[in-house]
């Protein structure tokens, strides 16, 4: 039971990628043969995003009990952020399909249709997240879209069903409304996370 929290985040990470990215009014998916492009006034202009190069110093660990909890996290870091950033991309594939339809229905049954079909790739790797994983992908996933997996799941299926989904996780130690704190209390999963996004790790 414990694993089902990986089948909530991963919807909610549909929510979120949706979400996120239609916020972004100016750009558009260019044409075929492109990357994304930036619109203006009838031209299109391709946008390359370079990654920043950030060099940390070296980390020290006070014990040996510090060093296992790090190699822990940079393989639950290495298993989920995948998962964060493929539900992002793949909306961002499906995005000028969805502006086609003509009502928020048919949107709406579109995404349906799209998480049928993601889980039944996904579910085999997603039941074998840990209530670890889990925690951790509810804050990358924050990561991803700047809001809580809760505020997600409130604007996209009101408040009620957040509100279930919330208590759900609870019973599993769990919370939607976990945010991601990078300066904070999640530094050092922000330092291993640019670190796998940069390949150092």
């Amino acid at each position: 039971m414990k694993r089902t929290i990986g089948y909530i985040v991963f919807f909610i990470g549909l929510a979120c990628s949706w979400n996120s990215f239609s916020q972004e009014s100016n750009v558009r998916i260019a044409p075929e043969g492109m990357q994304r492009a930036y619109i203006d006034k009838g031209d299109t202009i391709p946008m390359v995003r370079l990654r920043d190069v950030v060099i940390f110093p070296e980390y020290k660990f006070k014990n040996k009990k510090e060093q296992q909890q790090y190699t822990k996290l940079v393989r639950d870091v290495k298993r989920t952020l995948p998962y964060a950033k493929m539900v992002y991309e793949t909306l961002i594939e499906t995005y000028e399909y969805i502006e086609t339809l003509p009502d928020d229905g048919s949107r709406e049954a579109h995404l349906k249709r799209m998480e049928k079909e993601l889980f039944k790739e996904y579910k085999p790797e997603l039941k074998k997240l840990t209530l670890s994983q889990g925690k951790l992908l509810i804050k990358l996933i924050d990561r991803e879209c700047n809001q809580s997996s809760y505020n997600l799941v409130k604007a996209y299926l009101g408040s009620f069903r957040a509100t279930f989904w919330n208590a759900f996780a609870g019973m599993f130690g769990a919370s939607l409304k976990t945010s991601y704190d990078p300066k904070g209390k999640d530094t050092l999963t922000e330092r291993v996370v640019i670190m796998v996004e940069n390949g150092y790790i």
